[in-house]
């Protein structure tokens, strides 16, 4: 130990939640016993997304990537025996954010709590929805009222809380560069706080109270030197903006304040036991450099590329955090990278190239109108496609994927199917019945809650006029009002919104001159489609359910499209008998499904029925997601015609299986490359 003091550990989190409440609620108290200091809730897409878990949408998504929360009830277990006074609580919630800190706010209440010492940050930025996630459900106009809302509302009644979490964490998952990320996150930034100034709810003078509570959350990728520059370049940036456009004098009012979470887009199925070592080097990114390290640290697990972690995996990573902290010498010690002109360089050059693309955006009309516009996504859509082609031909190398194959069988996962946790089917049919029993007596001692129409009725009044929806909200939170009804409510207001793909503006990435993989696929697809008697052959992408995650969905689109198919892709949350509608509509010769969020065994049967039903017995159906070998067994045997997995990182490949699935079912003889040449 050095005479110098050492300096306080960030906040060590692990991003948690499943099943049920109280299953979360066991899991959250066991991870604060093994030392974690704050707690990162993950919520199942039903209740990101606004629905309760008896709508049609829910089935098979209840519980699976996070906890059902339907209702003041759900909240109270979920935080039973923790006391909210003394937590610091992050919330990974966006489109029904106000929602979900008013219930958590009502429940601190019932504990006794002194809200205006509640410590923690709800995410909130649904501009990064729009682009990467897919969790929105208003259009922008609303969604950026409600967050302005809330951001006056915690200002003045919870001055310790963060209102919202800008977001480029998934920007980054969905391709954005390092100049990407910073760009559309700061732009993000401006359109928030212009739009809490300009609404008038926060006196001008204490508009440095609303500046000191944005917080941000980024994403570290493995290219170490480059991702701590970025991070030395948000913080400049940052502070540029704030003095600049808001004249922020108080320096600690302008610090740049972050959390982060590494890089999940980085992890692979291939030789999984590597996404150890990534995992720490992404963390140093963000750890090494006291002038640009991050407030707090939550880190994926070893197994995120194979399905959902268990509490060991997620005790492995937290324990990573630890070692770093108390073991070296790390925190003893000044910014270490001062000086370097190697490191000066960097951040110069993205400071500078970020600044141009922000004055860009701004030049649109700002991050709200660059997302109506497409602009936003088509750029995310094309660096994504640009990345995936150099990891295809070798230019990018990832360690067991591309380069270095050859492996030693991994004793972590000798038995895949129980290297990841798996969620209770049963589970969805329990939660129903909780929330149908809520309904029902949510009236009756020991409730008591008022009847929720009234709150609803004020909910929908207060939206269709300008005042602050927050206290509307907490109302509706008192009265046992679900997810499901306070989002339904604001539907009815605000109506929904259907974010653009990015796919048909997204340029070509792959080139296909002669002899290239490409141009041999298209040379199939050609044929195929003469031997079928067609103009060209027809590939519906689909996403079922909730799952918003359309990187591998628009990938595949895209390269398809390059490859002579025409492309049948109308974006995320659909219903399967939505997605077989289309493909009847359209004529498809095949159907492909994209699923990350763990219900394809509910959603995939469905599509395959209803197509027999329909009698399209010859349109395949391929799938593609975080499937385990059990499963992908199953939906084989239930008549799908191929699983993709990220081991199967060849799109071109991809697509050429796709045309030789369309042959089969078409009863066509298979082509081999030298009949395609020929």
């Amino acid at each position: 130990m050095t005479e110098r003091q050492k300096d306080r550990p960030w906040l060590m989190r692990t991003y948690a939640g499943h099943s049920t409440a109280e299953a979360s609620n066991e899991l959250y108290r066991r991870n604060l016993a093994k030392g974690q200091t704050g707690l990162s809730v993950a919520f199942d897409l039903p209740t990101q997304t606004g629905y309760d878990p008896d709508h049609i949408l829910a089935r098979g998504e209840v519980g699976r990537v996070g906890v059902p929360v339907s209702h003041l009830g759900d909240m109270r277990r979920l935080f039973q025996d923790i006391p909210l006074e003394q937590m610091n609580t992050s919330m990974t919630i966006n489109a029904t954010a106000m929602w979900l800190l008013a219930l958590y706010q009502v429940v601190a209440e019932e504990q006794g709590a002194d809200v205006t010492r509640l410590q923690g940050t709800t995410q909130n930025d649904i501009v990064k929805e729009y682009l990467s996630r897919g969790t929105h459900v208003f259009p922008p106009g609303p969604s950026l009222r409600l967050t302005t809302d809330m951001i006056a509302y915690t200002v003045n009644h919870l001055p310790k809380w963060n209102p919202i979490n800008i977001c480029s964490y998934h920007l980054q998952e969905a391709g954005a560069t390092p100049v990407q990320e910073i760009s559309y996150a700061m732009s993000t930034a401006i359109a928030v706080l212009d739009a809490v100034r300009d609404s008038g709810q926060v006196p001008e003078e204490r508009f440095g109270e609303v500046v000191a509570r944005i917080s941000f959350f980024v994403n570290a990728g493995v290219r170490f030197i480059e991702e701590m520059c970025k991070m030395r370049a948000f913080g400049r940036i940052w502070d540029k903006i704030t003095l600049e456009r808001y004249g922020i004098e108080n320096p600690k009012q302008r610090r740049f304040r972050y959390g982060v979470q590494v890089n999940s887009l980085g992890l692979t199925e291939a030789q999984p036991e590597n996404n150890v070592q990534r995992i720490v080097l992404e963390m140093l990114a963000v750890t090494l450099s006291k002038d640009a390290r991050a407030r707090a640290v939550q880190l994926p697990a070893w197994n995120e590329a194979l399905g959902l972690p268990r509490p060991w995996d997620q005790q492995w990573s937290l324990r990573i955090q630890q070692v770093l902290a108390h073991e070296s010498d790390l925190l003893e010690y000044e910014d270490i990278f001062a000086g370097s002109h190697v490191i000066e360089a960097k951040v110069d050059s993205l400071v500078q190239e970020c600044l141009a693309e922000i004055e860009r955006i701004q030049e649109m009309g700002g991050a709200m109108a660059a997302v109506e516009s497409g602009y936003l996504k088509s750029q995310l859509v094309s660096s994504h496609a640009e990345r995936r082609a150099r990891i295809e031909n070798g230019d990018e190398k990832i360690i067991g994927v591309n380069i270095f194959q050859a492996t030693e069988e991994n004793p972590l996962t000798a038995d895949l199917d129980t290297a990841i946790m798996t969620v209770d089917p049963a589970v969805e049919a329990r939660v129903v019945g909780s929330l149908t029993t809520w309904r029902d007596n949510r009236y009756q001692p020991p409730f008591n809650h008022p009847r929720p129409c009234k709150a609803l009725e004020r909910l929908k009044e207060a939206a269709r006029g300008t005042g602050n929806l927050m206290e509307a909200t907490l109302e509706c939170a008192r009265a046992g009002v679900t997810t499901g009804e306070w989002t339904g409510a604001l539907r009815e207001v605000f109506g929904e919104f259907r974010a653009p793909t990015g796919v048909s503006s997204a340029p070509v990435a792959v080139t296909a001159e002669a002899g290239t993989p490409l141009a041999l696929v298209r040379e199939k697809v050609t044929r195929t489609a003469d031997e079928l008697g067609v103009g060209r052959l027809r590939l519906l992408v689909g996403k079922p359910g909730l799952d918003g995650h359309s990187n591998g969905a628009e990938q595949i689109a895209v390269r398809a499209r390059d490859a002579g198919f025409e492309v049948v892709y109308q974006g995320i949350r659909l219903t399967p008998e939505q997605i077989v509608d289309a493909a009847l509509a359209e004529d498809v010769h095949c159907v492909g499904l994209s699923i990350l969020s763990g219900s394809h065994a509910e959603l995939v049967p469905d599509v395959l029925d209803r197509l027999r039903e329909a009698g399209a017995t010859d349109v395949p159906v391929i799938v593609g997601g975080i499937i385990p070998n059990a499963d992908a067994t199953e939906l084989k045997r239930a008549g799908v015609a191929a699983v993709f997995t990220p081991k199967d990182f060849g799109i071109t490949e991809i697509i050429g299986r796709i045309v030789d699935e369309i042959r089969t079912a078409h009863k066509l003889s298979p082509l081999e490359s030298t009949e395609v040449l020929a």
